[in-house]
């Protein structure tokens, strides 16, 4: 777990650089199509939109840091699975094992985009959250392994965890693609798109991809806490008590829910619909851990 986590800050670093060599790149205007017919001249001519130059460099910065982090992304994904084999179980019994799993499918969705969808454009943000993300569980959060709590000891333990790491895998992204999008928005709208910032998507498509993650992902937000619910019923014999990481678990599923409540019925796009996502991540951040460290309650499951 370690090596990834250097290894995700060599890749993070690479990507910085790509962006910096990006900044510097010449723009190249796009050939202009020549106008036809009575009255053209008329018409006043748009200027031509100008796009990056290719740069070996950056094109080279980049590559390198998408190898290094598909090599990190394999030693995580090694490490969860000796984890689990070291403790004969799955490895989800804590909040280190939590973040580490959430993490690992993070990485492994972020690089079937990249090679299968060219979202390459991803690899900073991306790199920076598994950085951050692997340096504090191998640092602050890290157990030792141990057996698991009695309550845990269910088929729902599997089902529930799997269920909110994916959802919680796509939440980041679909957080990272409205952040990008507010950067990209506050650049268009001052004509100053340059640098890498050219090379990403526009903000109406980074709106987009943001939609689809969470999207994809509240069904089965939603599906976390019926799962927990029933698991709750089987543990300790009712569905729902108010612990505090089951009402901020809700409370994380109402911030989503009006996310795309709000897109849907008061066509909320945008900044508006962005800075939504990025409460309701932050809100889905404290509940896996600062309910963890702050507050006592059944759910209290880091071990530190």
């Amino acid at each position: 777990m370690v090596t990834s986590a250097v290894l995700y800050l060599l890749a993070m670093t690479l990507h910085a650089a790509e962006w910096a060599s990006a900044r510097t790149a010449v723009t190249v205007a796009e050939p202009e199509l020549a106008t036809v017919g009575a009255g053209a001249s008329q018409r006043p001519a748009r200027p031509a939109p100008e796009r990056p130059a290719q740069s070996p460099r950056t094109e080279a910065l980049g590559r390198a840091g998408l190898a290094i982090t598909m090599i990190a992304a394999a030693t995580h994904v090694a490490g969860v699975v000796l984890r689990g084999i070291a403790a004969e179980r799955a490895p989800w019994g804590n909040m280190y094992e939590f973040i580490t799993t959430s993490l690992a499918i993070a990485v492994i969705v972020y690089l079937v985009l990249a090679l299968k969808f060219g979202m390459r454009w991803l690899g900073l943000p991306v790199t920076l959250l598994l950085t951050i993300g692997q340096g504090l569980a191998v640092t602050v959060f890290y157990v030792a392994v141990s057996d698991l709590m009695p309550a845990l000891h269910s088929v729902w333990f599997v089902i529930h965890i799997i269920a909110a790491a994916t959802a919680g895998a796509a939440f980041n992204i679909g957080a990272i693609a409205a952040i990008l999008y507010l950067v990209r928005t506050r650049a268009e709208a001052r004509g100053d798109v340059r640098g890498y910032l050219a090379r990403i998507p526009s903000a109406e498509t980074l709106d987009r991809v943001s939609y689809r993650f969470h999207a994809f992902a509240f069904p089965l937000w939603t599906f976390t806490i019926a799962a927990g619910a029933i698991w709750a019923q089987y543990a300790w014999g009712r569905f729902w008590g108010w612990d505090p990481k089951e009402t901020w678990s809700l409370v994380t599923w109402i911030i989503y829910a009006v996310y795309l409540h709000a897109r849907a019925t008061a066509g909320w796009k945008g900044r508006r619909a962005a800075v939504v996502a990025i409460i309701g991540l932050a809100s889905f951040w404290f509940n896996f851990i600062g309910i963890n460290l702050l507050v006592s309650g059944l759910h209290s499951y880091a071990g530190i």
